[in-house]
């Protein structure tokens, strides 16, 4: 505990030293005792501040944070997923945060796959280059290996040296600050700070072992093998391990360079649609799909084809979830609300005696204003978040992949615009639902069926089932924000709470012993 001390004091001061504190409170005032605290630790005789010098105050937060490191880059992204905690505002800033940080050198890239993957598969690897692209985990190089005579062109993906060890110091101190917090200022706790800095320690120790993202790459490409026009990049084994993922090489441009994509006659109106109906098909027909869909995780290759990267956070729906959809987004473009409440009913997902023509009135109150807006305002995404929220007044069932899916179907949405502000998304999404809905043999009056068998088996390498499955565990924890009490996770959580509870109360115990010598002595 000395050691999350030392550990916390530090990192305080750093943030205190930034101009995080102030530019968050701005849009949410914290704690008068919050605001002492980081006045005293982040004293200094010097006025340099490298953040106070951005011209840009929309950016000012998110490079405050992107300066101070691995740890608070995480904490930045997760809670702009959580907007209940920090308010809408603040996690639109929060949305900005890039992934990026200067690169480690080349000879420390070289002993981590020597180290991983053993002299003789090191030795095979040919012309491995120095970084080309650096985020706060790992960082990316260009390479060659031979494979059965024929030389491939690779990327490399090499985790940061010490990170493992590093970032979850630096979250358990993390934690601590969030337990003392609760334990001192009550209102705190409603916020449940040590249960977010918990989950933010489990979804990222998943991203940090690269077999999970690797078996996760494999199975989407075994999805998507026949999907024309998407390409996903080749996992080559004998060169992934914990601390080593190897896959093809992309040449292609991403897709946030709008004017390039242009100049070399790409139709970015087809790509705008083609990334839509590709998500689309990906969750109800396969049930798995990219949830970390942003601009930088797509390219367009030589060949026209998208070409996603980064398969750390993947979603997953079960039989029920994958029909649940279809059938939803279908009811809402064929504006047959009364069908959409059906589902809802058949699904269990809202209590029998929910009378149906309520819920297709509360239904209505959604869809319509939603046709009545232009195109380039219609949204599934925040249809859906729409949905969630009335259908909880009905008592519905909390449905993690599918918030997951949401919050994921709102960043494709938004890359879309950006390639073609036009796009219609219910045009978009028609055909494939349509289609979908057509191919699948069980009518909607028989959904109860597809009930008993809503839970997809999780397709496992045959060495690496308890990592998939605990990916599958945190990923639901990451979409639904809270862990399960009946989860491991929870226990460990609980686990750590004893800790710090027993550590709180040493402290004050030493604190009065101290006193009390203190009265004596003098």
């Amino acid at each position: 505990m000395i050691k999350k001390l030392f550990i916390l004091f530090r990192l305080g001061r750093k943030l205190a030293k930034s101009d995080a504190l102030a530019i968050a409170t701005k849009f949410n005032e914290p704690p008068l005792a919050i605001k002492i605290l980081f006045k005293i630790i982040g004293f200094s005789f010097s006025n340099n501040n490298k953040v106070n010098q951005i011209e840009n105050e929309n950016k000012k937060l998110s490079t405050s944070l992107q300066l101070m490191g691995t740890t608070f880059i995480k904490l930045g992204q997760f809670l702009a997923t959580r907007p209940d905690i920090i308010g809408e505002e603040l996690s639109k800033q929060l949305e900005t945060l890039q992934d990026k940080l200067p690169p480690f050198p080349l000879s420390e890239a070289k002993e981590m796959i020597k180290k991983d993957l053993g002299n003789e598969m090191f030795n095979s690897i040919i012309n491995l280059s120095e970084p080309i692209a650096a985020a706060s985990i790992a960082q990316v190089h260009k390479a060659q290996i031979n494979e059965s005579g024929v030389i491939k062109d690779v990327a490399i993906k090499i985790l940061r040296p010490n990170i493992k060890k590093i970032f979850n110091e630096e979250i358990d101190a993390l934690m601590l600050l969030a337990f003392l917090i609760e334990s001192f200022i009550k209102k705190t706790k409603r916020l449940k700070l040590v249960e977010v800095v918990f989950l933010l320690k489990e979804i990222t120790n998943l991203e940090m072992d690269l077999r999970f993202e690797a078996a996760a790459a494999n199975e989407y490409a075994d999805n998507t093998k026949n999907d024309s026009g998407f390409n996903v990049p080749k996992i080559y084994w004998n060169f992934t391990s914990e601390n080593v993922m190897t896959l093809d090489w992309i040449d292609g441009i991403s897709i946030r360079e709008n004017e390039e994509l242009l100049n070399r006659n790409i139709d970015t109106k087809k790509i705008a649609s083609d990334i839509i109906q590709h998500f689309l098909r990906h969750a109800i027909r396969d049930g798995f799909f990219h949830a970390d869909m942003h601009q930088g995780n797509i390219f367009i290759d030589n060949n026209g084809q998208i070409v996603p990267i980064d398969f750390g956070i993947m979603g997953r729906l079960d039989k029920l979830s994958q029909r649940f959809l279809a059938e939803i987004l279908f009811g809402f473009i064929q504006r047959d609300y009364k069908k959409v409440a059906e589902v809802h009913l058949s699904a269990g997902l809202v209590p029998k005696e929910v009378p149906v023509n309520d819920l297709a009135q509360a239904l209505r109150s959604i869809g319509e204003p939603i046709f009545g807006q232009s195109v380039k305002d219609i949204s599934g995404g925040k249809l859906l978040k729409q949905l969630f929220d009335v259908t909880e007044k009905f008592n519905m069932q909390t449905q993690p992949q599918l918030l997951m899916l949401q919050k994921t179907m709102v960043v494709v949405e938004g890359v879309a615009r950006k390639l073609n502000p036009e796009t219609n998304i219910w045009e978009t999404s028609k055909p494939v639902l349509e289609k979908w809905l057509t191919e699948t043999k069980d009518p909607i009056n028989s959904i109860n069926e597809t009930l008993k068998d809503s839970v997809d088996a999780i397709k496992k390498l045959p060495n690496l089932p308890e990592i998939m499955n605990k990916a599958n565990q945190a990923l639901t924890f990451l979409a639904s924000g809270q862990i399960p009490q009946n989860s491991n996770s929870f226990n460990e959580l609980n686990l750590k709470k004893s800790e710090m509870i027993t550590f709180r109360n040493q402290t004050i115990i030493g604190l009065l012993l101290l006193v009390i010598a203190g009265l004596l002595v003098f």
